[in-house]
Order: C-alpha cells, then sequence, then structure tokens
C-alpha cells in the first residue's frame, strides 16, 4: 500500500519543480553567443565558407586554366567599358545595306500621248509607292540650241487596284505648258524620280527620245488608222494552239479589215502557237510583242496591269476604239446586230463595260455521228451556266485618247462617261480556263435537253446555248480566204 500512496504523493505535489528554480543567467549568456555567432555566419562570404582545397582533374592544365581566366577577365573589361559608354552618352551605331530587293522605277515604254503631253509607262517598288511618298518630275531638253530646258511636275497612276505584289504598275504623266519639239529639231525626255518628299536623293534618266522631224501633230487626230484595236494581256503558262487559232479567225472577222492584235508573249507562245499566229503577222493583222523579259519583276499575273497600261498609251491613237479582253473569251453581238451600229450608240460613252456569259469548258452534247477532234471549241462547247443575280467579271472597251491609265477589268482614269448598260447590245461568251486544255475539251457527255430544261452538273445548272456554234462554218470559211487552210488533216 505505501508503493501506490508514494506514486500518488509524486503525482499530487508537482510544485516542488517550479520555474523558480532555475538559473536563468545561464540561459541568456547562452543565447547571447548563439545569436553572435549566426550574425558572423551571415557576413561571411558563401565561397569562402563552402569551399573545398582543390582537386585536380584528369583533363585539366595550366594553360587551359590560364585561357578560361583570361577569358574571365576580358569580358569583364568589356562590360566595364559597356557600362562606361552608357555613361557618357549613346554609343553611335551604323547599318550598312548590300543589294537592293526592289527596284525605284523600271521603265517599260514611254509615248508621245498628245501635242504636250507624254506617258511614261513602267514598275515600281509596290512598299515603297503605299508606305512612302515618292514622286516624279520631267524635263525637256530640247536639241536646239535656240530653245530651253522645260520642266513640268508629273502625275502618276497607280491602276493595280492594289493588286501589286513586290512591284506595282505605274504610269507617269509629264504635261508641258508648251510644245515640246515644236521647231521639229528633235529633243529628249528625262524624269527625276525622286525616293521620297525630300529632292535631294533622285534618280534621272532618259525616258524618251524624238529625232528630228519625228513629231506631227496631226496623228493625234482622227482619222486614225483602225477603227478597232485589240490590246492583249499577258500569254502565259501551256496554251493551245487549236484555241488560238479558233479565237483570232474569229475576232478577225468580228472586228473587220481595219482591226489590229496585239499580243505580249510572256512564255505562253510556243512554236505551235506561233505558227498559228505567223499568218496574221504576216498579213500586218496582228503584233506580238516579247515580254519574257518580265519574270525577272515579281507583279500580279506576270505584270497584266503593266501590260495593259503599255498598250493603251502605245496605241493611244491608233483607233477609234481600243478593247480588253482575253483569249478563251469571245465577243457576241445579239439579235443580228452590227458592231459598227452598236458603237455608233455608244459613241458619247468613253468607256463602256460588257457583261458575260459563262460557259462549261468540259460538257458537250453526245451526238455519236459528231466528229468532235474536228470540231473547234466554241462549236462542241454549247452549255451555258443559268445562275443568275451573281456578280461575274466584265470586259470592256474604251477610246483609249480619253484615258490616262486603265485595268484588267476597266478604267478608273478616264475623260467622259462609262456606261455598264450594254446587255442587249454586246456580249462576250467565256469559256474559262478552256485555253489551257491541250487535249480533247469535251470531257462529259450529256442528251440534248428539251427546251428550257437545265442540264446539271456539279451541282451547276446549264441551258443549251448554240448561238456561238451557228457562226462555225462562216468563221472557218472566212479563214479559208484570208490565210489559207489551217485545219489538220
Amino acid at each position: 500500500m505505501r508503493k501506490d500512496g508514494g506514486v500518488a504523493g509524486f503525482l499530487v505535489a508537482p510544485s516542488s519543480l517550479s520555474f523558480s528554480c532555475l538559473d536563468v543567467k545561464p540561459f541568456l549568456a547562452a543565447f547571447v553567443i548563439l545569436s553572435l555567432v549566426m550574425a558572423v555566419w551571415q557576413l561571411q562570404p558563401y565561397e569562402f565558407l563552402l569551399s573545398s582545397p582543390p582537386c585536380s582533374l584528369p583533363n585539366s592544365s595550366p594553360s587551359l586554366l590560364k585561357k578560361k581566366i583570361s577569358s574571365f577577365y576580358s569580358s569583364s573589361s568589356n562590360l566595364s567599358l559597356l557600362s562606361s559608354s552608357s555613361i557618357s552618352g549613346p554609343k553611335l551605331r551604323s547599318f550598312r545595306f548590300y543589294g537592293s530587293a526592289a527596284a525605284l522605277f523600271v521603265q517599260m515604254g514611254a509615248y508621245r500621248g498628245g501635242a504636250n503631253t507624254f506617258a511614261v509607262v513602267g514598275l515600281a517598288s509596290k512598299p515603297t509607292h503605299v508606305f512612302g511618298k515618292p514622286w516624279f518630275k520631267c524635263e525637256w531638253v530640247p536639241n536646239s540650241n535656240t530653245s530651253s530646258p522645260v520642266r513640268a511636275k508629273a502625275y502618276k497612276f497607280l491602276p493595280d487596284w492594289g493588286y501589286g505584289r513586290v512591284y506595282t504598275a505605274v504610269v507617269v504623266n509629264c504635261t508641258f505648258p508648251i510644245v515640246p519639239n515644236a521647231d521639229n529639231a528633235g529633243g529628249r525626255l528625262f524624269l527625276y524620280a525622286y525616293y521620297s518628299p525630300s529632292p535631294r536623293r533622285y534618280e534621272k534618266f532618259v525616258a524618251l527620245e524624238e529625232a528630228p522631224n519625228s513629231f506631227s501633230e496631226s496623228r493625234f487626230h482622227p482619222p486614225f488608222n483602225y477603227e478597232y484595236l485589240y490590246c492583249g494581256s499577258s500569254l502565259y503558262g501551256n496554251l493551245s494552239a487549236s484555241r488560238i487559232r479558233e479565237w483570232v479567225a474569229y475576232h478577225a472577222h468580228f472586228f473587220g479589215p481595219s482591226s489590229h492584235f496585239v499580243f505580249h508573249d510572256a512564255g505562253g507562245v510556243s512554236a505551235e502557237v506561233r505558227a498559228v499566229l505567223e499568218p496574221w503577222v504576216k498579213l500586218g493583222r496582228a503584233t506580238v510583242q516579247d515580254i519574257t523579259a518580265q519574270a525577272e519583276y515579281d507583279g500580279y499575273y506576270y505584270n497584266q496591269f503593266l501590260v495593259v497600261n503599255d498598250c493603251l498609251h502605245h496605241f493611244r491613237h491608233a483607233a477609234n476604239w481600243t478593247f480588253f479582253f482575253d483569249v478563251d473569251e469571245y465577243m457576241y453581238l445579239p439579235d443580228g446586230r452590227t458592231l459598227e451600229a452598236v458603237l455608233a450608240e455608244l459613241s458619247n460613252y468613253t468607256q463602256f463595260t460588257i457583261e458575260q456569259n459563262p460557259m462549261s469548258s468540259s460538257l458537250c452534247l453526245k451526238e455519236p455521228s459528231n466528229h468532235y477532234n474536228r470540231e473547234w471549241g466554241f462549236e462542241k462547247l454549247v452549255f451555258r451556266n443559268s445562275i443568275t443575280g451573281v456578280r461575274r467579271d466584265r470586259k470592256y472597251a474604251i477610246q483609249a485618247k480619253n484615258s490616262f491609265a486603265t485595268g484588267v477589268h476597266m478604267s478608273e482614269n478616264v475623260v467622259g462617261p462609262t456606261t455598264h448598260k450594254t446587255e442587249s447590245m454586246i456580249r462576250y461568251y467565256h469559256y474559262h480556263n478552256s485555253i489551257n486544255v491541250l487535249s480533247e475539251p469535251c470531257q462529259v457527255f450529256v442528251q440534248m435537253p428539251k427546251r428550257d430544261d437545265s442540264t446539271w452538273h456539279d451541282n451547276i445548272p446549264y441551258i443549251y446555248d448554240d448561238n456561238m456554234k451557228r457562226l462555225a462554218a462562216k468563221i472557218k470559211r472566212f479563214e479559208e480566204q484570208t490565210i489559207g487552210d489551217l485545219r489538220d488533216k
């Protein structure tokens, strides 16, 4: 029992071990010493406290160690120089350029457009004209010592509708207050091309030179050499000689003998295509210009805008009307109209646009008795897209003497009115991409549909339209009578 009582007594008398029995001074002294040791530890560099005795590496050498030390102090020296430079002032940096991404101006042609006006047609850097402010100035320097040079500010036109790439088409108009070369002594037209609004940096070059006795003001007034002129866009890619043959024969008949065709070879006039064009060139009905060098300058669709503007100004006073359309498009006069009557009705307009009839380039009529390989393209492609209410590209004709620049589908820089309401007078049939099909164009054959019924192909409704087919025999006879029989045997 005493053993149990002793335990009980120990539990009920804890006051014998109270805090007052402890000595506080040794505890405080130990705490202060520990704090001082920690403070000294914080003040010492870590590298010194944590460093271990150096040990040699297998591949180390004194020379390698010296190089590393030298490199370290060298970089430290560079940092100190950079720091001192930034303190004393900004460091002057230089910019060095190599080569040129795009030319300031690339001239294709320069032409006299009237008694006192000239047009210089070319390409220029698209970013420069979009983001910068380049400008031009013109100067006429006569050959005669009795006349003084005369200058004029130029007006530039950018007719590519924003479609340019690295290069854009530029037409520079130079209009002088006098008639240059009025004495017929000859002279030179200089063009100044400025890089920016500042007049200090520019390029000066001879844009045009007129020989003595070459000026005749009468050529700027009717009558002109032709009634109608065709200005073709760039011909590129693999073109079907058969389709080119048919196109030229058809339009030589359509426009009549007082017409001329200007083609531009951008790589598409193969030996076969050239053989088809050559008879018309010999007759004086066509001109072929080699523009393959344009490939050096990256512009929209083989520099199409450049080409049509050069043609516009080159032949500005060659014809009463100039037509712009492609070689897969055929002009057509509905209801037995004549071209002379239509243009007489439109003579008060500077420009008129032409609506298209979109044709299938692969859908043909199934007639087993026919020899398709003997038929012309527009003779057997007789299905027209019948979807209405859709905006489609238009082509146009213009009185070139009243235009400063032009585009692919119309001109926005003309003097005089434009009309688009010509559907009942003139239209064009468009056989899209048929010009690039070297084999048989008929790929899908269908039965003759009932009157006013639609034939569906590739989710597009087509109706039968044989307006062009009915003209084929007449065109073939015309070709034979004009340049001989070119049909394949």
